[in-house]
C-alpha cells in the first residue's frame, strides 16, 4: 500500500470516527427523540459546512482510488479471460490434430 493510499485511509477513518463520535454523543444525551434528531441534524450540518473542503477532497481521492482499482481489476480480468481462451484454443487444436492422426 502506498503512502498516498495510507493517507486516504487515515483521512476517511478520521472522518468516520468524528461522525461516529458526534452521533454517539447526541444519541446518548438524555433528551427527547425530537430534540436529539434536531441536535444531530444541526451538528452534522455544522460539521459538513465547517469541513466541506476536506470532505470534498476525501471524496475526490476515494473516487480516484476506486477508479484505479476498477481499472486494475478490469485489466486483470481481461488477462485471465485471454489466458483461458488461449488454453481452450490450444486444447481444441490439440484435439483437432489428434482427430487427423490416423496412425
Amino acid at each position: 500500500m502506498s503512502k498516498e493510499d495510507n493517507s486516504i485511509a487515515f483521512g476517511l477513518g478520521l472522518l468516520a470516527g468524528i461522525l461516529g463520535g458526534i452521533t454517539a454523543a447526541v444519541l446518548f444525551a438524555p433528551k427527547s427523540g425530537e430534540e436529539t434528531r434536531a441536535e444531530l441534524k444541526e451538528a452534522i450540518t455544522e460539521f459538513a459546512q465547517k469541513h466541506a473542503p476536506e470532505i470534498k477532497e476525501a471524496k475526490k481521492q476515494a473516487l480516484e482510488s476506486l477508479d484505479m482499482m476498477k481499472y486494475k481489476l478490469e485489466r486483470q480480468y481481461n488477462k485471465i479471460n485471454e489466458h483461458i481462451k488461449a488454453k481452450q484454443l490450444a486444447k481444441a487444436r490439440e484435439r483437432e490434430d489428434m482427430s487427423y492422426d490416423f496412425n
